[in-house]
């Protein structure tokens, strides 16, 4: 993640992504919070972010962690401990391209159409985390209605729950999409598919490179 300097580098403030400005001691926050959430897999408490920046108050962690979140920077779960999550600098690129949401449609007994004037886009749904897509090869995770040819978009990420749809890399080099669960030591990846057993590999040599949020499918 890189920060620049506004103008000198004896501003008290520091450039975010060319146009972001953040102070000194915002930026350290950050910077914490980003090598303790990849050193440990989750992120730190507040406790832990005085301790860290050698601060005394807990209010003064609080308030600059809200005028990050304000600035777009840090987002937060208020009703989870150990949920402040630097988001990725904000691209200048143009945004996603709106569809038109002209409606329901029923899947099951049909309803009344009835037009709306509203629109979707990729970022409605992936929000302001960091997503990469992936194109499926193989039948593992079929009865998941996952199948060869579909693209999976997947939330970076080092941690996952019991039985979340995750990428994995095993021993370093073997990338899956398989569900997750814990056993002990071990990681069982179980696939969606009654014909393919599960694998099965020790806790250090399984790497969560991220979780799945949605499917996207083409069919012409």
């Amino acid at each position: 993640m890189n920060y620049f300097c506004e103008r000198t580098c004896s501003s008290p403030f520091i450039r975010y992504n060319r146009r972001m400005a953040i102070t000194r001691r915002q930026k350290e926050v950050i910077d914490f919070l980003t090598n303790f959430t990849q050193k440990n897999g989750y992120s730190p408490s507040y406790e832990e972010i005085a301790h860290g920046l050698g601060l005394t108050s807990l209010a003064t962690v609080h308030k600059h962690v809200t005028n990050l979140q304000n600035k777009g920077l840090l987002q937060r779960a208020h009703n989870r401990s150990r949920s402040i999550e630097v988001l990725p600098p904000r691209s200048s690129k143009k945004g996603f391209d709106r569809l038109p949401l002209v409606g329901r449609i029923a899947a099951g007994k049909p309803i009344e159409a009835v037009e709306m004037a509203e629109t979707i886009s990729l970022g409605d749904i992936i929000g302001n985390r960091e997503v990469f897509a992936l194109e499926v090869r193989g039948d593992s995770m079929r009865d998941e209605h996952i199948v060869s040819g579909d693209y999976v978009l997947v939330e970076r990420t080092a941690t996952a729950r019991e039985g979340e749809i995750i990428v994995a890399l095993v021993d370093g080099y073997d990338a899956t999409l398989k569900r997750f669960y814990r056993e002990g030591g071990m990681i069982r990846l179980q696939p969606s598919n009654k014909e393919m057993a599960p694998i099965f590999a020790p806790a250090a040599n399984v790497a969560i490179q991220g979780k799945v949020l949605g499917i996207l499918r083409k069919y012409a």
